[in-house]
């Protein structure tokens, strides 16, 4: 099966020739990390089976979030975290996404921008909230940012699970929006826009003068729909907490510099074929990789950690008075034998190097010496 790190193994000197000069901190980093991801250069432990006399060795996950290898099992963690958070009421999807004359310019100042779009977003449904029209209280959101579509373009919008109703301090109550319907959309885009641009302008005027007008002048998009109750709605939106942009299983091949992929379309639901320049495909990844530190899950309203208190009390009104239970100590991954099923033990690590990664990168040879399980022990 071809991977991501294969491209980037065989096709990333080309690609780096071409864009190494503007590279971001948090792409090259990306780059060098999914290209070691669970090789020999990363180190790892030695495993030996008493009853087979058997040895296997592990190689170390590189753990960075825009590699394909480390993600897969974190989804489930975050649900078992999250699960006790929401509340036994319906839910709804709400997305506000930054229009196509502005994605150049977020692309390259991407802190601000995604900075700008989570707080424009959660203050307009915030405004919304409190009239009794629509809710009469106070929302719990949980955000989560997204930036490609499904053929990797840059597209970034942000999706929140947002409570089908909320708390009333004045009547301490909880006030039930109607089932299929949160916010009218349209009035929604409105103050979503002006909030952005009104933030947008008190963080980086030269950047907002920069901006031609008719920007502000288009509608922009904001959609919502229903999702369903609690553990249902969040299994929604855990699929795209810790996706990344495409993952190995939709690479088709890699051929004279050429990579075929699948990707779904989001209207017919069809699964069509996409075939790019190595260096094109490798592009397109990277500028999906967020900057370094950035929190791509942030909570508003009754889920933010400074309303944990007023959280309680709602669950108790609506029934749930189950608390909040307390992050379970980490328990390591358990490394059976192939052979027996057995456990195996450690009896050897060879410890990951450390790497700066403020230049670009070498590339490593796609074949590597498997180290002596004999040496090792």
């Amino acid at each position: 099966m071809i991977e991501i790190a294969d491209i980037f193994r065989k096709h990333g000197s080309s690609y780096l020739n071409q864009y190494s000069f503007n590279m971001l901190p948090s792409h090259r980093k990306a780059f060098f990390d999914i290209q070691r991801c669970r090789t020999p250069i990363m180190g790892g432990k030695v495993y030996f089976c008493p009853d087979c006399n058997k040895y296997e060795y592990s190689y170390h996950s590189c753990g960075n979030r825009s590699c394909p290898k480390c993600q897969n099992d974190k989804a489930n963690l975050w649900l078992e975290k999250n699960n006790n958070l929401l509340l036994p009421v319906n839910h709804f999807m709400v997305t506000f996404t930054i229009p196509a004359e502005l994605r150049t310019l977020s692309r390259s100042n991407q802190k601000l921008f995604y900075t700008t779009l989570f707080k424009a977003s959660s203050k307009t449904m915030e405004k919304f909230s409190p009239d009794p029209k629509y809710v009469g209280g106070k929302l719990g959101m949980i955000g989560i940012l997204h930036t490609w579509s499904r053929t990797l373009v840059y597209h970034p919008h942000v999706h929140y699970i947002v409570t089908g109703g909320g708390f009333s301090k004045e009547n301490n109550k909880w006030n039930r929006s109607r089932s299929n319907f949160l916010f009218p959309v349209k009035a929604l885009s409105v103050i979503f826009k002006a909030k952005f641009r009104n933030e947008l302008r008190k963080e980086n005027p030269s950047l907002f003068n920069s901006i031609l007008a008719d920007v502000w002048y288009k509608a922009w998009v904001v959609n919502s729909i229903p999702i369903g109750k609690g553990e249902k709605a969040l299994k929604y939106l855990a699929q795209y907490v810790f996706r990344i942009a495409i993952s190995n299983s939709r690479i088709i091949s890699l051929k004279d510099g050429i990579v075929t992929f699948k990707h779904q379309d989001s209207d017919t639901k069809q699964w069509r074929i996409l075939s790019l320049k190595a260096e094109e495909f490798i592009r397109r990844f990277l500028q999906h990789v967020l900057p370094s530190g950035f929190v791509k899950v942030r909570y508003f309203g009754l889920f933010a950690s400074a309303n944990r208190d007023l959280l309680s009390k709602v669950r108790e009104i609506l029934g749930c008075e189950k608390a909040i239970p307390k992050k379970k100590p980490k328990v390591g991954k358990i490394f059976k034998c192939p052979q027996c099923k057995k456990e195996m033990v450690i009896v050897y690590i060879v410890p990951r190097p450390v790497q700066k990664c403020n230049k670009a990168p070498p590339l490593i040879n796609s074949s590597f010496d498997i180290l002596d399980f004999n040496q090792c022990a």
